[in-house]
């Protein structure tokens, strides 16, 4: 029996919280995976894991294993990587996960891109709103906005886009424009409702070095916020929408932008859409995943150049 392999496949397993996902992640059958933790378990004479066909859970024995032997996969991983990978060709399974938005908007289009310089990777990208657990869905990375993030995991700001405050030239042949985030009370507005948690997501704005909220008339609602997009597109009332959901819409004459330059005593700008590179750890920093993210940060760099922090 190969410990260390064995070790692997058992830290994996009560990471992902299933001999199925962990038999993804590594790229192996559940049988395998569970013929490996057979082996190991006679092999220590003890029983690390308590498995039925629907629940999993460690023994005593399985917590203080696993609490010994955890940090010690991770370092020759690391180690691994350290002397091999550099040098190279980078291969295996990288899964991004990402805002549904971002990922459809921005990283989709990108993604061929980066497979064709790397192309022993198999690339898996998760787009969702929801709550996202590196370890247990097998994330390498995720790019998440600031309601998403938590604590213990390593984030940094990768970009800021701009936010663009528009509206359909129907809707504003029937209800006139709106010249300063004030008059947004007397408009119909289109509101994001987070699917996290069911917040709304305010509209934010700087003036003078301050933040603040605009008062909102709020007369529709969606958690997705290509469906505001759509019907913004068709006159609903004003929407506020990332630059990379807005701007095919602009482009095409079907929004026209608002606010850009405030008509008031004071002038007010939109706060951006912050978006943050996420790992689980040190150790998941990867020459893979250090690869993806030049590469990322190379293009967000192209598209807003001075948003880029």
């Amino acid at each position: 029996m190969n410990l260390l392999a064995a070790i692997a496949s058992f830290t994996k397993v009560v990471e992902t919280g299933s001999i199925v996902g962990a038999a993804k992640n590594l790229g192996l059958s559940a049988a395998a995976v569970s013929q490996t933790l057979n082996r190991l378990e006679e092999h220590l004479g003890t029983r690390l894991l308590q498995r039925t066909t629907r629940s999993l859970a460690l023994t005593e024995s399985g917590a203080i294993y696993y609490a010994k032997v955890q940090r010690i996969v991770a370092d020759l991983e690391a180690a691994q990587s350290a002397i091999s990978e550099p040098h190279a060709e980078l291969q295996g399974r990288l899964c991004i996960a990402s805002t549904a938005a971002f990922g459809r908007h921005v990283l989709a289009p990108l993604v061929a891109g980066f497979a064709a310089r790397h192309p022993r990777l198999t690339l898996e990208l998760n787009t969702s709103d929801s709550k996202i657990n590196h370890i247990q869905a097998g994330i390498d990375l995720s790019l998440r906005i600031k309601p998403q993030l938590e604590e213990g995991i390593i984030a940094r700001k990768i970009v800021s886009v701009p936010f663009i405050v528009c509206a359909a030239p129907s809707y504003l042949e029937r209800a006139g424009r709106p010249d300063s985030p004030e008059q947004l009370q007397q408009h119909a507005c289109l509101g994001f409702r987070y699917p996290l948690d069911g917040r709304f997501l305010r509209w934010g704005f700087i003036r003078d070095s301050e933040h603040y909220y605009a008062a909102l008339n709020v007369t529709a609602m969606s958690d997705d916020i290509d469906t505001l997009a759509q019907m913004a597109a068709h006159g609903a009332g004003i929407a506020r929408l990332a630059e990379f959901v807005a701007a095919p819409f602009i482009e095409s004459g079907q929004l026209v932008p608002l606010l850009e330059s405030s008509h008031g005593p004071r002038e007010s700008a939109t706060e951006p859409l912050d978006i943050y590179v996420c790992v689980q750890d040190r150790s998941a920093m990867t020459p893979k995943v250090k690869a993806f993210i030049d590469y990322l940060s190379a293009h967000l760099e192209q598209r807003w150049p001075q948003a880029n922090l």
